[in-house]
């Protein structure tokens, strides 16, 4: 990118890749990836079942150690840090949100937006804790526990817990997989408002040609692979592009 030198991007991998296995059962997940994710901006990452999305995502956000390759968040080279550094640094820098909302069911909307905070030690910034809850919708729902709201508000309360702790990236993994068109659509209006309006860095692994549209570039992936970049692409055109990986990749 135009900015890489002036501005460091919220992700960086270079020559990244992870290998599962040893000898004859080994098994190449990723190879060779390099590619930059931008501050500031919604990219998604796509490719056919056995791509690489989801060992790219645990790559990218310290969950998983490539086997070859640098990984930097910001500035700061992933492989330098231990386990203890590692977990510091999701907990206080990356949020994330699943396809299953991981929300603690004896906990409230505020306490489960919070947990991270608590784990941290931290203290809730309230007018920040405020905002958030404004944002994603859940005002006048906080007191509810997770059994109480349906799922696309359950996913709400998933978003503002990745978002509390102010993260340099937001990574979700197939954030709108369990949930029906018309609520998947509001998740991903919601994730794309905190791109436009709050700056957040948003990098999302999706199989849904529509859920990708919503972001501004979009990563595809074969054979552990970055095959092509699209970006501002339709539904319509990441579909098309999709369908050629599939064949690549057969």
């Amino acid at each position: 990118m135009s900015s890489h030198e002036q501005i460091p991007e919220a992700v960086s991998l270079i020559g990244v890749g992870r290998v599962h296995g040893k000898g004859t059962a080994a098994v190449t997940a990723l190879s060779d990836v390099t590619v930059g994710i931008p501050r500031g901006a919604f990219t998604a990452v796509m490719g056919p079942s056995g791509s690489g999305k989801s060992t790219f995502l645990q790559c990218a956000a310290g969950l998983d150690r490539p086997t070859s390759g640098t990984v930097r968040l910001g500035e700061t080279d992933l492989s330098g840090l231990n386990e203890t550094g590692l977990t510091e640094l999701r907990r206080e820098r990356i949020g994330f949100v699943f396809q299953a909302f991981n929300l603690m069911p004896s906990l409230t909307v505020l306490e489960n937006i919070t947990l991270p905070l608590r784990l941290a030690g931290r203290k809730a910034d309230r007018d920040w804790l405020a905002e958030i809850v404004r944002r994603v919708g859940l005002a006048g729902r906080t007191e509810h526990r997770p059994a109480e709201l349906s799922g696309g508000q359950q996913q709400r309360v998933a978003i503002a817990r990745a978002l509390v702790t102010r993260p340099e990236v937001v990574f979700a993994d197939e954030p709108t997989g369990a949930l029906d068109t018309v609520t998947a659509k509001e998740v991903l209006v919601l994730l794309r408002d905190t791109v436009d309006t709050m700056g957040q860095t948003v990098v999302m692994v999706t199989h849904d040609p529509v859920a990708a549209s919503y972001a501004d570039d979009v990563l595809f992936l074969a054979d552990g692979r970055i095959t092509d970049r699209l970006a501002g692409a339709s539904a319509e055109q990441i579909a098309d592009r999709m369908t050629h990986l599939g064949a690549w990749a057969a």
